[in-house]
């Protein structure tokens, strides 16, 4: 399996969807994905004959505005057919801006309201124990997320339940929708605040698969607590124009700016 190759084209897919449905959100779908990428690829206990094991492995999207990166990415490993992803965010379309559960092959939960996708992946890893189950959860939240006061009432019970089957990542892109976070609500030392709520806490770069597959290994072995990855990432990657742009947090690109990024991506 080739990681990059496969890469570029969730990347192109991510561009390609919300050009046609002139509506999304590109920025922060682009860095999140490798770490999907490497999850399906690599980590989680998923099939795309089975979705719906008893026994897999879960994912959630906790920053659901990121859709297009776990569409591209389930369209990729073949949870369903790539013709899909242009109806993106079209009316009777599956693929709608949040994920949703009851339609998509693949989505665990269906999610959107920031706060809440972390909280659904701590019930499901507290199930998994309470189960005897070996299934692990997997969640990423925005960065600009933890500013919902939900977030740290979920990695409290986290923490006190001992999840050390949950592993949290933060796509700590530095950017949400109104500008910087340091200038909306400055989020701090972000390690340290999981580190204080009882988390395992490992800090990586969000687009190198060596630091990813170390932080996954680290967190299987790690026990009597949940795991929080905090993964710096950038915002737009693969998209030089896009790359590092607020601006580029909620909108589409024209058809001159699609054919510009694809060009940049299968240029990789």
């Amino acid at each position: 399996m080739d990681l990059n190759k496969n890469a570029v084209e969730i990347r192109k897919s991510i561009v390609d969807m919300i050009f046609h449905s002139q509506s999304g959100h590109p920025g922060g779908s682009l860095s999140i994905v490798e770490l999907l990428n490497y999850l399906y690829g690599k980590e989680m206990n998923v099939s795309k004959d089975n979705p719906k094991d008893p026994n897999r492995d879960r994912f959630v999207l906790s920053k659901g505005h990121a859709s297009p990166a776990i569409y591209a990415t389930l369209a990729e490993y073949g949870f369903f057919d790539k013709e899909l992803l242009p109806t993106f965010r079209k009316i009777e379309s599956p693929l709608q801006g949040h994920p949703d559960s009851k339609k998509v092959p693949g989505v665990d939960v269906s999610t959107g309201s920031l706060g809440q996708g972390i909280s659904n992946a701590v019930g499901l890893a507290l199930g998994a124990k309470m189960d005897k189950s070996d299934a692990r959860v997997y969640t990423i939240l925005g960065d600009g997320e933890l500013q919902e006061g939900l977030v740290w009432e979920a990695a409290m019970a986290a923490a006190h339940y001992k999840l050390d089957n949950l592993v949290v990542m933060v796509d700590n892109n530095g950017m949400q929708i109104d500008g910087l976070n340091d200038d909306v609500v400055g989020l701090g030392d972000i390690a340290s605040k999981f580190s204080a709520f009882g988390f395992n806490v490992i800090a990586i770069d969000a687009h190198d698969y060596g630091q990813i597959e170390d932080a996954f290994n680290s967190a299987r072995e790690h026990k009597g607590a949940p795991t929080a990855i905090i993964a710096k990432s950038v915002k737009g990657r693969g998209v030089s124009f896009m790359e590092n742009q607020p601006g580029w947090h909620g909108i589409a690109p024209n058809k001159e700016q699609l054919d510009a990024a694809i060009a940049e991506l299968e240029a990789l």
